[in-house]
């Protein structure tokens, strides 16, 4: 089982990064015919969030790419770079850096070839008359949809350097509590592999070879001894096969993942799985409740917000959740409202929202939210870490324990029948 739930999680965090690019035409407010690249899981996802970046879609189509640029093996920006860029360039903001001369210094000092192009584009669409927010568009891989928003709403409120530290505080918060995560199941994933290789590695090679003196002593074998040489012979004449099968339902199973259906159903299997299921509720609840906090800290309309929140949170289910606290928004009734109909949102979330929303202080609410959720994944993960380490003794001891018996035992008694 706890290899089912690192191979969820490992599968899910692959599957989007296995996105489509697409290449697009669109009219921006003024009317002005805009060219870029976005990247989404599917076309209709790719003009959705143009939509939402205020475009009206032109013409839009696939763009073919190589296959180790479609899997970001090269030219990608990670997490961490986007936490250092962000907290550098709030320094230098807060230092009455100009956004010209700002970015001109990160480029000059940071060492991340495919960071320092991407500021380097960003840089010559500034020059070239486009806003920050607008530059930054043109790079989905790096800037999410909520990054730029964000940087938008600083832009038309003169508070781009408050929203850079909202930013550069986001930023470190979510790489923390992702990384922390990942962390905890990078070792049993490892473990459980590496065992399983071994294992079919015996089964295949080690197994045959003693199974050929049992059957010419003729002795009568233990049921567990003749599964396990059922098992061996299985794998040795058909696990070429089997492993062909196993590859193309992976392939299978990524594809339709990458579908609303797929999305969903994988989603909500996530959340109700034992032991995973809690934590990621957990992680959700708190990258949504920080991440609308800040949208709304930083001047954007509540309406707005939710929308933004909703297409970064991660999860179709909460997303779900979001969508129908904007319409509830919308016929005149409050987001707790909406929330109650979603079980996996904590009644505790629900009820400190309302409070929030009668006393008008919905963003401290958020906020602390926030943390307590942040705090619940911290002591989740560490309670996880130490469970899973006796967990794995005893899988990996049991494992052992009936292959060991199922051979030595006949070699017992073959050697005392002498």
């Amino acid at each position: 089982m706890i290899l089912f739930y690192c191979f969820s999680f490992f599968a899910y965090r692959f599957t989007f990064s296995f996105m489509a690019t697409f290449e697009y035409y669109a009219r921006d407010n003024s009317g002005e015919i805009r060219q870029g690249v976005i990247e989404a899981g599917s076309q209709e996802g790719a003009v959705d969030t143009l939509h939402q970046a205020n475009l009206i879609v032109v013409s839009i189509h696939e763009k073919a790419l190589p296959l180790l640029t479609r899997l970001h093996v090269g030219g990608r920006v990670g997490q961490k770079d986007l936490v250092i860029f962000s907290r550098q360039i709030s320094t230098l903001f807060e230092a009455q850096i100009p956004v010209v001369q700002a970015l001109k210094t990160l480029i000059a000092e940071t060492r991340k070839k495919n960071l320092q192009k991407v500021l380097s584009q960003v840089l010559n669409d500034i020059t070239g008359g486009l806003s920050l927010s607008q530059s930054m568009g043109k790079h989905p891989r790096v800037f999410s949809l909520f990054y730029i928003n964000l940087v938008r709403s600083g832009e038309e409120s003169g508070k781009l350097q408050d929203v850079f530290t909202y930013l550069a505080d986001y930023t470190e918060r979510a790489y923390y509590i992702t990384s922390k995560v990942r962390n905890a199941l990078i070792y049993p994933a490892v473990v459980l592999f590496t065992f399983f290789v071994v294992l079919g590695l015996m089964m295949v090679i080690v197994v045959p070879r003693l199974a050929t003196i049992f059957t010419e002593t003729g002795q009568e074998l233990p049921y567990y001894t003749q599964a396990i040489l059922f098992l061996a012979n299985f794998l040795r004449s058909w696990g070429l096969i089997v492993i062909f099968f196993l590859i193309v339902g992976v392939v299978m199973v990524i594809r339709w993942v990458r579908t609303a259906e797929g999305k969903l159903f994988f989603d909500r299997v996530q959340l109700r799985t034992p032991l995973i299921g809690p934590l990621l509720q957990k992680l959700y609840t708190a990258r949504f409740t920080d991440n609308l906090k800040t949208l709304i800290s930083g001047g954007i309309p509540i309406l707005r917000a939710l929308s933004i929140t909703g297409d970064v949170v991660g999860n179709e289910i909460y997303k779900a959740a979001l969508t129908d606290a904007i319409e509830s928004v919308k016929a005149g009734n409050t987001i707790s409202a909406a929330f109650e109909r979603t079980r996996e949102i904590p009644n505790l979330v629900t009820g400190m929202i309302r409070v929030g929303e009668s006393s008008g202080r919905l963003d401290f609410i958020l906020q602390s939210i926030a943390r307590f959720y942040q705090r619940e994944v911290d002591t989740t993960v560490d309670n996880l870490v130490a469970l899973i380490e006796p967990l794995l003794i005893l899988f990996l001891g049991g494992a052992v324990a009936v292959l060991v018996s199922s051979i030595m035992i006949p070699l017992y008694n073959l050697v005392g029948s002498f």
